[in-house]
């Protein structure tokens, strides 16, 4: 193998944990969108979101596409079983919507770092439409972290006072 296809072969492995991670975050944020009831300003940002996790869907999937690779169905359907877990799992805390921000958080994170090496990885195999595509997601995946950090304290101040408050709901 040469230097060359290695680069190509790690640059499409990590295009297709790429697009299984979107996978992932779709799943994630529709069952997170779905069940929020009391925090609009969240559920808007994360439909926002939304919107864009299925446009960076798309770039991916061109990536893919020009370097005659496809997804993974293993990686994407991996993504989208530990979405329904990290969902399903919410219904059962009393904090769904700090549980749920604060995984979200991390989540941006992780992605914001696949990225990072995305861009690295594309510019080194000389892949200039996977770089520029990666570099137009990245700011999207930085501009929701940045969002969830500097809401997470007022979202944490509203379901302090919904908690407190009687016959008023918190979770969701």
């Amino acid at each position: 193998m040469t230097d060359s296809s290695a680069k190509v072969d790690n640059l499409v492995d990590w295009l297709r944990d790429a697009h299984a991670m979107e996978q992932q975050a779709e799943t994630m944020l529709k069952a997170q969108s779905s069940r929020l009831e009391n925090y609009p300003k969240l559920k808007a940002r994360i439909d926002q979101h939304i919107e864009e996790t299925l446009g960076q869907q798309k770039l991916l999937d061109g990536c893919l596409a020009r370097l005659n690779a496809s997804p993974s169905t293993i990686k994407d359907m991996g993504g989208k079983i530990m979405a329904f877990g990290q969902g399903a799992s919410g219904m059962f805390v009393s904090d769904e919507v700090i549980k749920g921000a604060m995984a979200g958080y991390v989540f941006e994170n992780m992605e914001i770092a696949a990225y990072t090496v995305l861009i690295a990885a594309a510019k080194a195999a000389g892949d200039l439409e996977t770089q520029r595509a990666c570099e137009q997601i990245l700011p999207q995946e930085e501009a929701m972290a940045a969002w969830l950090k500097e809401h997470l304290p007022e979202l944490t101040q509203a379901y302090l006072a919904r908690d407190a408050a009687p016959d008023t709901t918190a979770k969701r």
